[in-house]
């Protein structure tokens, strides 16, 4: 299972410092999030999730539909976030790109975002309560003169699951929990200059396997059957998909997917004031001193 996690963690770290190199003004999306994803297969894992590329008060859960034909520009704040799995362990990492000339208020939101972090871990150890790493990242990102993202948090994971129950907030907030050696966590603080709340976009281009549902449409059984066989419980991307099915059933498979409940849709997030918005991410293992970075 360690094993599995730092091949993981080394997959990410890689394809991450790769991709940030390429990011340029006239970037097409799709182009990048291409390549992350390819990376990672070539590299012997399997993306955990789509790639994430969101950009300025964008905060999360962009990925590039089919035929996206949106690009990166010069003055974007670019955040990367990525994720791999071997055989279900996960390494989940992000970074904050500026492109172009951006203002010394972005590059602040990006040293606050970075540096909450670094203090974050180096907060964690064994029967931390998890209430006190929301203080450490809030306090952090408040001396910067920035606000935290206060409904965005880390989280923990297990095998096949991003998401697994934990929430690691980036507020200070009264939350006794206490980490445990063996805790697999991703810690990823937002900054922003900005109220520091996200609201729902009404795209959604992210999805996640829920249950099993009685389907009208033969085509919908079949495109669930291949979602649960392909991506177990971890988020994927329409796109992906198009590899085995025509894009027009597809469409109309998905909708009957959500529809029935049968997939959860992530809804693209952006920062409800419209402020620009820097993010940090690692994943750590909890042991009984301090942790185990795995995406460095």
């Amino acid at each position: 299972m360690i094993e599995s996690y730092l091949k993981a963690g080394k997959i990410v770290s890689k394809v991450r410092r790769e991709a940030s190199r390429i990011i340029r003004d006239g970037l097409p999306i799709i182009e990048l999030v291409d390549y992350v994803e390819s990376r990672i297969m070539e590299e012997g894992g399997r993306p955990a999730f789509p790639c994430n590329v969101s950009v300025n008060e964008v905060t999360a859960h962009y990925t590039s539909p089919p035929g996206d034909d949106s690009m990166i520009r010069d003055g974007d704040l670019v955040k990367l976030d990525l994720g791999a799995h071997v055989d279900g362990f996960i390494a989940d990492t992000a970074i904050t790109v500026p492109v172009g000339d951006v203002d010394d208020k972005c590059h602040e939101m990006m040293d606050a975002a970075r540096e909450a972090l670094e203090n974050a871990i180096s907060t964690i150890r064994d029967g931390v309560e998890v209430g006190e790493l929301g203080r450490v990242i809030e306090e952090t990102i408040q001396s910067h003169g920035m606000n935290p993202v206060s409904n965005l948090t880390g989280h923990s994971m297990d095998r096949w699951i991003l998401h697994s129950g934990l929430s690691i907030p980036n507020i200070n907030e009264r939350n006794t929990h206490q980490l445990e050696e063996g805790d697999v966590l991703a810690i990823e603080p937002f900054a922003t200059d900005g109220v520091g709340l996200v609201t729902d976009m009404p795209q959604t281009y992210i999805f996640r396997f829920l249950r099993e549902r009685p389907l009208r449409l033969v085509h919908a059984r079949r495109v669930l059957g291949k979602i649960k066989e392909e991506y177990h419980a971890l988020p994927f991307a329409q796109r992906w998909l198009e590899e085995y099915f025509d894009a027009k059933r597809l469409n109309a498979s998905m909708r009957m997917l959500i529809q029935s409940r049968a997939i959860y849709p992530y809804h693209v997030l952006r920062e409800k004031s419209g402020a620009m918005v820097a993010q940090w991410e690692h994943t750590v293992i909890v042991e009984e001193d301090g942790c185990t970075v795995i995406t460095e």
